[in-house]
């Protein structure tokens, strides 16, 4: 473990819950629960080792269980996952913020109905915004596998679908909402909010994009790796580039749009989503993406190209204060 991780990236309340331990002892267990965050995106199975070693030194501290629950959940071990979350749950005056990611272990576990109970149950009143959303993706999820379409959709026509900002769970929401469309055998709309999760997602954290262009037959032009291509090449004009606003592009020039939520977003993305506040589901795209239909090759030079799947989890590695997880598939 390297000697830079320390407890100070662990936020107060961690650090506050880890002070029952004797001092050696609670450098030790944050220094792994540091590394089980930073691994978690992109090295799930060290970061649930991690956790877990944590576990072992410090099982009765609540934020120990609930950092092993959440590792175990990105690793794929639903009912580890479980279990520990419940423990921290008991352990933390039950905390309820964690009811999102216990419905998903049940989905994960192939119990839809135990899942529906936690997601019907009167715990779930004390969500914040964010967990409620959560929570409603996973039971759109949970409706899918039970084979009830329509109902899928409907649980997501929600009032923060409409939203006119966008906010921190905006993209996923669009996302499910558009995934939960196709598998309802509404395409069209589908190809709208794909387009709606896609102007939202500046992160890249869904292949929104990718999904849109495989609903419309298109191919997205990616100008940024052409630029780069001419220039090896020892081009320096852009004669036969072709549109640069062919690709993904975002307006920059957008003004800022002031916002009163926690978390703020570029004044672009919160024009893009401006236009799913309109009661009608069949509104203009609003989004800035341009695309350019593939062009026809001989069948020997035909190369066809990978469709990357959504995320399986729908948590962030780093949650914000009393943020719910996001959805699995």
């Amino acid at each position: 473990m390297p000697d830079e991780v320390t407890g100070e990236e662990l936020d107060a309340d961690a650090r506050m819950e880890l002070r029952t331990l004797p001092k050696e002892l609670a450098t030790k267990v944050a220094r792994h629960l540091v590394m089980a965050g930073r691994l978690a995106e992109d090295e799930p199975e060290k970061a649930y080792k991690h956790a877990r070693a944590a576990r072992r030194l410090a099982s009765r501290v609540g934020v120990v269980r609930e950092a092993a629950g959440l590792a175990a959940y990105h690793a794929g071990e639903w009912a580890e996952a479980l279990a520990e979350l419940r423990a921290a749950r008991r352990l933390s005056a039950g905390d309820d913020s964690y009811l999102p990611v216990m419905a998903d272990c049940e989905r994960g576990l192939g119990r839809p109905e135990r899942a529906l109970e936690l997601v019907k149950s009167p715990e779930t009143a004390n969500l914040d915004p964010a967990g409620r959303v959560e929570l409603r993706i996973v039971e759109s999820g949970v409706r899918r596998d039970l084979g009830q379409f329509g109902a899928a959709v409907v649980t997501l026509q929600i009032p923060e679908l409409r939203d006119r900002r966008l906010r921190p769970w905006s993209a996923r929401l669009f996302y499910a909402y558009a995934d939960a469309l196709v598998e309802a055998g509404r395409g069209e709309e589908a190809s709208d909010w794909f387009a709606r999760a896609a102007a939202a997602d500046r992160d890249g954290e869904t292949d929104a994009a990718e999904r849109y262009a495989e609903l419309e037959g298109l191919h997205i032009l990616d100008t940024e790796d052409e630029e780069t291509e001419e220039t090896e090449e020892g081009d320096a004009t852009t004669e036969g580039l072709g549109n640069p606003s062919e690709g993904l592009v975002v307006d920059e020039d957008t003004p800022e749009e002031a916002t009163d939520e926690p978390v703020e977003l570029p004044g672009d993305e919160a024009a893009g989503a401006a236009g799913a506040a309109d009661a009608d589901p069949g509104i203009g795209v609003a989004t800035a993406i341009e695309f350019k239909p593939a062009e026809t090759e001989a069948p020997d030079a035909a190369v066809e190209e990978e469709v990357p799947e959504a995320p399986a989890l729908f948590l962030e590695p780093k949650q914000s204060e009393n943020e719910g997880p996001p959805a699995a598939e």
